[in-house]
């Protein structure tokens, strides 16, 4: 009986502070999208995102915003595609033909431009930084966080929503067909 007892004792009761190498249950965990632009890693909640596609040929809108490479036919429904190297003034001897995520951004659909897909990963939300000011020769406006993942790679946490200003968002609007 004694024998039994301290089997009994010795059995891991699933308290998550006895394994340090897991998350403990009631940490709340941030799913983010990740990808690589200008040889650094971004990532944005999974929640922004709708699809990831391949890249496809786009049509040039005429006298737009700099940043906007043009629009694609995504189901019969026109998307503006921006580059984001170009709206963050990034510099990179690759070009963004890898992929294109499409987000939402307040009544606007959106694919933005990226150099790789990643993964998508779940990230402790007390792991997640403020922002310094500068990250990257990005405006701090645009990111709502710094991290590391797994591999203590640095992730720039970007705001999809400030992405573009009021003021953009409605010339992008208006210059972009119904369908």
């Amino acid at each position: 009986m004694q024998d039994m007892n301290q089997t009994a004792n010795n059995v891991n009761t699933g308290n998550p502070s006895q394994n340090q190498d897991k998350v403990s249950y009631g940490e709340k965990t941030v799913k983010l999208v990740t990808f690589e632009l200008a040889e650094e890693m971004y990532g944005i909640d999974i929640m922004q995102s709708q699809e990831i596609i391949k890249m496809q040929p786009m049509t040039p809108i005429p006298n737009s915003l700099d940043f906007v490479e043009g629009v694609i036919n995504l189901r019969g429904k026109v998307i503006p595609i921006i580059n984001l190297k170009k709206r963050f003034q990034l510099m990179s001897s690759e070009r963004s033909d890898s992929g294109i995520i499409i987000v939402k951004l307040a009544e606007t659909t959106v694919g933005i431009t990226i150099d790789k897909i990643a993964k998508v990963i779940d990230i402790p939300a007390s792991k997640i930084l403020p922002p310094p000011s500068v990250v990257a020769g990005i405006g701090r406006e645009y990111i709502t966080g710094v991290a590391r993942d797994a591999d203590e790679k640095l992730i720039i946490l970007l705001d999809i929503d400030k992405l573009l200003t009021f003021e953009e968002q409605q010339e992008l609007e208006q210059s972009t067909p119904d369908t």
